[in-house]
């Protein structure tokens, strides 16, 4: 070897070897040859390698290309990031790759290559930019949402850059650095293959349990905590109601205070007989709600059969229509479902509910199932097991209802379409999660061409979808005479479609015709198009109703096609005009 001693190296052991010049020895007889040094400046100034920041670069490209919703420039900005440190890692990753396959060494890359890499830059990323701000004007357009200013995408680099990119790349560093550091060690005391795959073993599974037993389940309690105390405040303008009619009245079993934030609202709101009059045009009652809190008893049983005792005390029993609903997680159910109920059924109706967690929806949802399915199984049990003590002919038509993780709940209580249309009436699902057991069963099994956005199951004896409030439930002209189990989706609903598999395959609905509200230039992406619907999610909410996760006007044409089984009516005069009235009356535009 010639030239003098210039660094250290590695040998094929893990063994540290002098590096002389460009040359390494290995062990007796073998050099190989050490990569030149780096341009000048160019490595210490950007620390990241050249096949990681064109894959990076790939990635963020990408993930200007549209999703369900429209996205402001902060939150373009997260996915951009978090899917440019992904392209990154699988730059990284294929070049060891090929590195391997081809047995040779790393080369720091010429320096006309990192300017290749910055004219690329320059090019695609401002084209990704307009292309992605057009993209979002049309989603916008389609669900008529305020178009946003073009300076909304200029947040979209510095914060993709300075928050999720370079935060993930340098978290992937320290354990790739935890992992060579144990391995070293293990080295001393074991053979070179059974340190790599012991130490991969401890990487991975003490990285999942950190992250499952502190960061995950830290961040449940604390926000559990958190909530609890939201929990207890009331929301402005709501007091306690002064009917027995309603849980928190005069002479309920559950006190008001027990109710928790959403409870109270629930009781005290609705309409009443007088303001059902006056859209119905003839006489109506007062609807009766029964709710109870997570405070209102010690466990999921005592709070469901609580909840019963107060609707019998009220006379839930004796009403034409029994509805169960499963709450979110937070206790929330949206008003609009039993007031266009009450409205539709001249106030002859009862709603039971009660609340299993004090988490908000969007966490509830990922976090919150097992209570969701409990919570579900044990209130419909409670209400059916009084239910059917009545005589027949003095029964309610039952219902059961929910949505998004409310629709989880509601389903918990049972095992399929047969069971549905033997213990109730019918069931109305709004924004059902893509985990949800029957709903999946249901989709998955549709008939043969129909569509995952607009499913067919067995011909809709029992089962059917609606996807556009504005269009009869499909199949048209097929008799729906049993109980009516009715699901309604939006197309560009994150809630409906989201799921992990979207990482690596792509989902039906993404292979078939676009749904009503959603850009035909909307197409998978591995990896990408998971964040990007990820991140829709907590934005689901924040668009007009008829798209996203919104359902308000929808729960009218909803409750009206379902209150419709067993050849029931919802009452006269509800044409197309009075319809429409009730519509605006719910969910305004």
């Amino acid at each position: 070897m010639t030239g003098p001693i210039a660094t250290t190296g590695r040998t094929e052991t893990g063994q540290v070897d002098s590096v002389r010049g460009d040359a390494v020895r290995v062990g007796p007889g073998r050099v190989v040859t050490a990569p030149p040094p780096c341009p000048p400046g160019m490595r210490r100034h950007l620390p990241y390698t050249l096949p990681g920041l064109c894959f990076a670069l790939v990635f963020t490209c990408l993930s200007f290309t549209p999703s369900l919703l429209p996205r402001s420039g902060l939150v373009q900005g997260v996915v951009c990031g978090i899917n440019a440190a992904i392209g990154y890692g699988l730059g990284v990753f294929a070049a060891a790759a090929w590195r391997a396959v081809a047995d040779r060494d790393g080369r720091t890359p010429r320096p006309g290559s990192w300017v290749l890499l910055s004219v690329a830059t320059a090019v695609a990323l401002p084209v990704a930019i307009v292309l992605g701000h057009y993209w979002q004007d049309r989603i916008r357009d389609l669900m008529g949402v305020a178009p946003d200013s073009m300076i909304s995408s200029l947040l979209v680099l510095p914060v993709a850059t300075a928050l999720p990119f370079v935060a993930l790349v340098a978290a992937a560093r320290g354990l790739r650095w935890l992992y060579r550091h144990l391995d070293r060690r293990l080295r001393r005391w074991i053979g070179p293959r059974a340190a790599d795959v012991l130490t991969g073993a401890v990487i991975v599974v003490g990285t999942a349990m950190v992250v499952n037993g502190v960061v995950v389940d830290g961040t449940v309690r604390l926000a559990d905590h958190v909530f609890s105390l939201q929990n207890e405040n009331t929301e402005p303008g709501v007091t306690p109601p002064l009917s027995g009619l309603r849980s928190g009245g005069p002479g309920s079993l559950i006190g008001w205070d027990s109710l928790g934030r959403y409870g109270r609202s629930f009781v005290a709101g609705g309409p009443s007989a007088t303001e059902i009059e006056e859209i119905t045009g003839g006489t109506a009652q007062t609807p009766i709600r029964a709710y109870a809190g997570l405070d209102s008893a010690a466990d999921v049983e005592d709070r469901a059969r609580l909840a019963v005792d107060d609707l019998e005390r009220a006379g839930g029993f004796s009403r034409s229509v029994l509805v169960v609903a499963t709450t979110t997680g937070s206790g929330w159910i949206d008003p609009a479902s039993p007031d266009a109920l009450e409205y539709l059924t001249g106030g002859d109706s009862a709603t039971v509910t009660m609340q299993y967690s004090y988490l908000p929806s969007w966490l509830s949802y990922l976090v919150d199932q097992n209570r969701a399915r409990a919570a579900g199984r044990e209130l419909f049990d409670a209400v059916y097991a009084r239910w059917s003590d009545l005589p027949p002919n003095e029964r309610p038509r039952l219902f059961v209802s929910g949505e998004s993780l409310g629709s989880f709940g509601a389903e918990a209580a049972f095992s399929g379409e047969f069971d549905l249309r033997n213990r109730t009436s019918g069931a109305l699902m709004a924004g059902p999660p893509n985990f949800n057991v029957l709903y999946r069963d249901f989709v998955d099994h549709r008939d043969a061409g129909s569509t995952e956005v607009s499913p067919i199951f067995h011909d809709g004896r029992t089962v059917r979808f609606s996807t556009d409030p504005d269009q009869p439930v499909p199949p048209v002209g097929q008799p729906w005479t049993a109980a009516r189990v009715l699901y309604m989706q939006n197309p560009s609903d994150p809630v409906v479609w989201w799921n992990t598999d979207l990482i690596v395959a792509r989902p039906d609905w993404l292979e078939e015709p676009r749904g009503r509200d959603v850009v035909s230039a909307v197409r998978w992406i591995p990896f990408v198009t998971f964040w990007q619907v990820t991140f829709d999610l907590p934005f689901a909410l924040d668009v007009p109703p008829g798209h996203g996760h919104s359902y308000s006007r929808e729960y009218v044409d909803g409750w009206l096609a379902v209150l419709q089984s067993e050849g029931a009516t919802v009452g006269p005069g509800w044409d197309a005009a009075r319809v429409e009235r009730l519509r605006n009356v719910i969910g305004p535009i």
